[in-house]
Order: structure tokens, then sequence, then C-alpha cells
């Protein structure tokens, strides 16, 4: 089935994506975060024993399905390939960046559309950072910025990541090796089955539908396309009917779960996702897949995001939820805000100082 075939599709591409959503949701995924890309990396990191942060610990199937969903049915449908060799240490660093914008808001693009899905006004001062971010990595690509050319390799290449993550995932089932928090987001989660399940569905339409945050973003302001805006808009349609059913809609900037209301922050944050997706060549759920259907420079972004996460949690970069029980207002620490303010100016060095160059065989 051709998922891009008509924006019916894509907006029904969206719509199961939104569906699998609600249903992890339902069965005891986070509330707010559901199935968040960058939050579920961070949980799993955490598992492995990269960070000791409590509260975020445990391996997400969610992450596993993803990958290897994208890799079965790019097998099936004949569009794997195994590629490499498209500024390596670059994508890391981006994918390293994505993961500190991503958590100094609380979220990755995705989980910013599913908050903004549950009616946290938060999430929308975000989506102008994120729109702000991907409209800057837009211009430093009509500037001619590229990370050269991907070349194939043995297809045996592309296999590693989704192996690796399928053996971890086993390891984690049969043997008390990773950690995992008894309180917290990371003590929230549907049945393993179910989660992985969900994943292997959620990564596979994901992969037919090209769904990408930043990139349904930079087709409008680069090309006036709206094909893929269509994947988002069936997903947020869907899990605001989900949140207005079950009681989860709540219009406000406080009283969020796992949020906070530096606006600045949640602005920036974002903002520094966006331009890093862009440049990177897709947000964090788009490099899964790109990852899964054979690109080992999707892999290195992947890995960049697994660090980025380690790093956040050990230095203390990843912001604060807001309590409402102490009155804390949340956000992130001196580190954190730092952190972002650098990595834009590193952005802007990548971006505007790197030009597109005729590759040498």
């Amino acid at each position: 089935m051709n998922l891009t075939s008509s924006k019916k599709m894509l907006w029904a591409s969206g719509a199961m994506l939104g569906g699998i959503a609600a249903l992890l949701a339902y069965f005891g995924n986070p509330k707010n975060m559901v199935i968040c890309v960058a939050c579920f990396i961070r949980d799993t990191a955490g598992a492995m024993k990269f960070h000791q942060a409590e509260a975020v610990q445990y391996f997400r199937p969610e992450i596993v399905g993803f990958v290897a969903g994208a890799f079965l049915i790019a097998l099936i449908t004949k569009e794997y390939r195994s590629t490499a060799g498209s500024s390596p240490m670059i994508r890391f660093l981006l994918g390293v960046m994505m993961m500190i914008g991503s958590l100094v808001f609380l979220g990755c693009p995705l989980r910013m559309v599913i908050r903004m899905a549950a009616g946290d006004l938060n999430a929308y001062i975000a989506l102008i950072g994120f729109v702000l971010g991907v409209a800057t990595g837009s211009l430093a690509l009509k500037k001619g910025f590229s990370l050269g050319r991907a070349y194939e390799t043995k297809k045996s290449g592309g296999w590693v990541l989704p192996v690796i993550l399928v053996g971890l995932l086993l390891l984690s089932v049969t043997t008390t090796l990773m950690a995992s928090s008894e309180s917290g987001p990371g003590s929230m989660r549907a049945p393993i089955l179910l989660s992985l399940a969900g994943g292997l569905l959620f990564g596979a339409i994901a992969q037919k539908s090209r769904a990408c945050f930043a990139g349904s973003v930079r087709d409008i302001l680069l090309l006036k396309n709206f094909d893929l805006i269509s994947v988002i808009g069936g997903f947020l349609v869907v899990m605001l009917i989900y949140n207005i059913a079950t009681g989860g809609f709540h219009f406000s900037f406080s009283g969020q779960p796992v949020a906070h209301a530096q606006h600045i922050w949640n602005l920036l944050g974002m903002y520094v996702v966006g331009f890093a997706a862009v440049l990177a060549g897709g947000c964090p759920l788009r490099q899964l897949v790109l990852a899964g259907q054979g690109s080992s420079d999707s892999a290195i972004t992947f890995l960049g995001m697994f660090v980025g996460a380690a790093v956040c949690h050990n230095f203390g970069l990843a912001a604060a939820a807001a309590n409402a029980e102490t009155n804390a207002p949340g956000g992130p620490a001196a580190a954190g805000k730092a952190a972002v303010l650098l990595c834009i100016v590193i952005l802007l060095a990548i971006g505007f100082g790197i030009r597109k160059r005729e590759d040498r065989q």
C-alpha cells in the first residue's frame, strides 16, 4: 500500500499513528509523553546505566520497534538500502544537540504535538521555536548547506543497529542487567508485548508515510508542499479526541504533567531541535526510521541522541518539571540554559559555514 499516494492516505497514516499512541497511553505509558522518541531514548540510556536519574530508567520496547518496524517494512517493500559516509561526526553532534534541546523543553517534536493535543499551552510556545528553527535550517539549505553524499555499503551494514537493539531488548527481558524505575515516568509503561507491537507498527507506518515533523514544516517553507503536514494533522486530531474522551485535555500553562512554563527556554529548546533536525535530514523519529531502512548516518545520529541523553542527566542540563505541591516552577538550570545557547552558536556555525560541493568519486 502506498501511504503517500494522496493527502487522504497521509491523513489516514497520521490517524493510525495517533491510534497507536492513544492505545499505549490507555494501557499505561506516561500521560502527555506517551511515545516520545527523545524521552524514550533517555529512559533506555538510563536502563543501561549511562545516567543515574532513577525516575527515568526503563528499556523502552518502542524504540526497538521504531527501528525494527522500519527495517522489516523496508525489506518487504524492497526499499532497504545500506548507506553511510555523509559527515558522521557532524551528524553525531547534531544528535547530541537535538537531545539537549528536547530535554530542555521536555520532549521531542512528537511529544510537542502530543502535549498540544492535551491542551498544554507551553507546547504551543515551543511550536513557535520549532518552526523558527526549521526556518533557519531551511535558510541554511538555500544558502548551500550540505553534509555531503552518502555512499552505498554492504547490505549487512544497515542490519547492525536493528540487531543490537533486539539483542538488548532480549537482555532487558531475560536478565536483571538493566535498571528499571520504581516511580516516576520510567515506571509508567504499557505491557512489553503491546509496547513492542505498537512500536513495530508505528515504525512501519512512519517509514511508508515518510512521517517527519521537521520535514513537514521544511517542505511548506521551501516547496509550498503541504503533503507531509497531513500526517501530523491526522496524528494531532486522534490524540485530541483521545484526550477529550478520557478527561486528559487541560487548556492551560500550569498543571501539565512533566512540563514547565519557562517560555523562553521552551521556545529556544525546540528552536535547537528544529534547526538541528533540518541539518541532519530529519527529526528524532525520522532518524530512527532512516536507520531502520539502512542509513548508518542516521544510526550515528541516534547514537548522538543516546549520548546526549546521558550527558543531559549526568551534567544537569535537562529541565525539571514544575511541581504544584512544592510550587517549584521547574525549567532548566543555568547549565541547561548555557548548553542551549552554545548549541545555537554551533548550529549557526555548522549551518552557514558548510557549503555544498561536488563529491569526488
